[in-house]
């Protein structure tokens, strides 16, 4: 687990596991919003990888992953079929037994009324939970996820996963969140506003400077220029200088797009 000091923001990575995800049959949403709930947190998603239900991947993914940030997120893989291996791969990535437990079997039986011969042996599976684990809660279908050190395993259907994610704040050490500040620039071609971007970003080394185009001529387009920091007064300074220098660009813009123009977002 990377150490850091306590004025620097802790660090994710997201390990979406699954062969549907890699295949196209299924479109991954999770990382959007784990990505938003961490930005929340003041905590900085650096990395998202996809691997195969393949044992051998998703063992040396994780092992990568968890010494290389504070924390890692999976999805996918704890379910009832026999290539949902999540649980038994973390075990094995951490060297550590697996077996069902009393406390996640005792979540699957009160589902169904705690008769435990509606409970299948595909179902208990769910059951199984890495030594030394602590257990993730699942609103959203019960069948809950699970903590190893700095490894946190959740569902990769989107309502659970996302339901999972209310147990786990108290859980991580926040940081800074990231502030930002745009401006849309309609109908101004990005290579226009680049030396702009350029300058301020060697001027402020610390901060995020982007431009991100939308639209397609002949309808409406042109550029959103983002800056993202966690420094207030640099950001705004950064904000003013961008302001100062976009009416240029926009007249150059105007040229030959007349109804070029800047709005404030």
């Amino acid at each position: 687990m990377t150490v850091k000091t306590e004025d620097e923001n802790p660090t994710a990575a997201v390990l979406i596991i699954g062969d549907e995800i890699l295949s196209g049959r299924t479109q991954d949403t999770n990382v959007n919003t784990i990505a938003k709930f961490l930005g929340a947190l003041g905590i900085d998603l650096v990395e998202v990888r996809m691997v195969h239900d393949v044992e051998a991947q998703i063992v040396r993914t994780l092992n990568e992953l968890r010494t290389s940030v504070d924390y890692v997120f999976t999805t996918g893989g704890i379910g009832p079929t026999h290539d949902d291996i999540t649980a038994d791969c973390v075990a094995k990535a951490f060297g550590v037994g697996i077996d069902e437990r009393q406390d996640a079997l005792d979540i699957l039986l009160a589902r169904y009324g705690g008769d435990a011969n509606l409970l299948n042996p595909n179902s208990r599976r769910m059951a199984r939970i890495p030594d030394g684990a602590s257990l993730i809660v699942n609103p959203v279908s019960g069948a809950p996820g699970f903590q190893l050190e700095n490894v946190f395993v959740m569902a990769g259907v989107p309502r659970i996963m996302a339901g999972m994610l209310n147990d786990l704040p108290h859980r991580l050490r926040h940081g800074q969140q990231v502030q930002s500040r745009t401006v849309k620039a309609t109908y101004v071609p990005e290579s226009l506003a680049a030396d702009i971007l350029k300058s301020l970003d060697a001027q402020y080394p610390d901060l995020s400077l982007g431009s991100y185009p939308f639209g397609i001529y002949p309808e409406e387009f042109g550029t959103q220029l983002v800056i993202r920091g966690r420094n207030a007064d640099d950001l705004d300074a950064a904000f003013a200088a961008l302001l100062e220098g976009l009416p240029a660009v926009v007249e150059q813009a105007r040229q030959r797009y007349p109804a070029a123009r800047l709005d404030v977002l």
